[in-house]
């Protein structure tokens, strides 16, 4: 499994970008300590020795910023797709098994979960109740499982009709155990790519919001760090680049990564990249 991965460049430029912005997120504290509001210098001071990637018109150093930005973002993402995971396998997974009239409930559910503009409802919600990250990871993880609960739905329906279900359902398996035993696993591959992009979507929203005003004032955001720079990009163009690199650096590696992690957990790619051997010692067809 480690040598497909490494095999894969894509699978390993994209690992590699996660792990990086992983690490940032987790350290940020330790890589960037301090404040990240509180003035470090001089105003509109360009990259330098002491700050790396300069500082802001209000003297705050500009990495710290972003180290900081970057742990609010993958925090936001983290929470956001954990509970939209968790939402969108079990509707899928239900929906697709059983059928019928649990099937057609859910599935109307779902489209209309699907048919609401998630920003600017977020926009409505973050006026009403408050710009707190809090609102924001409850408003996007209650209303982002759609696209993963049919991605899944999809899987189980093909999955309850195989010959390993039957088999199981004939020994009296339960279809609470079927579904966590047998249509789990299976499906896990294709949630995973749908979550990563769920991610991808996620850190833009957050960006979105905070680039427009939206954003939580006590907590540092890449989108804030882009909006405040609006006004300065003609005399400090780093006050905008390193924000949107982040941004780019996190979006990417997000989508490389559910990629690679997709041809590492599906069955089947496995399978045909090692057909096995019968006991004459022939090749046989790859199940």
């Amino acid at each position: 499994m480690v040598r497909r991965f490494l095999r894969s460049p894509s699978g390993v430029f994209g690992g590699a970008l996660f792990l990086v912005v992983a690490v940032v997120a987790l350290l940020a504290g330790t890589i960037a300590p301090g404040d990240p509001l509180a003035s470090a210098g001089a105003s509109l001071q360009s990259p330098s020795l002491d700050h790396v990637m300069g500082t802001d018109n209000f003297g705050r150093d500009l990495f710290r910023a972003v180290v900081h930005g970057t742990r609010t973002s993958m925090t936001v993402v983290a929470a956001v797709v954990a509970m939209s995971l968790v939402i969108g396998m079990v509707v899928g997974m239900v929906s697709g098994y059983v059928g019928g009239v649990v099937d057609s409930v859910l599935m109307r559910v779902t489209e209309m979960f699907q048919s609401v503009p998630r920003f600017f409802l977020a926009i409505l919600v973050v006026g009403l109740f408050g710009s707190g990250l809090d609102n924001l990871v409850l408003l996007l993880g209650l209303t982002s499982w759609d696209l993963l609960a049919r991605v899944v739905r999809a899987e189980s329906l093909s999955l309850r009709k195989r010959e390993f279900v039957d088999a199981a359902r004939s020994m009296g398996a339960s279809p609470v155990r079927i579904l966590l035993r047998h249509i789990l696993p299976n499906v896990l591959p294709s949630a995973v790519v749908v979550a990563s992009l769920l991610g991808s979507r996620v850190i833009l929203i957050e960006a979105a919001l905070a680039f427009i005003g939206l954003g939580d004032p006590n907590a540092v955001s890449l989108g804030s760090l882009l909006d405040n720079a609006q006004q300065f990009l003609s005399v400090a163009w780093w006050m905008s680049a390193f924000p949107g690199i982040a941004i780019a650096v996190a979006v990417l590696g997000l989508n490389l990564m559910g990629d690679a992690v997709n041809d590492l957990l599906n069955p089947l790619s496995v399978t045909a990249a090692r057909p096995r051997r019968s006991y004459k010692g022939v090749l046989a067809p790859a199940k």
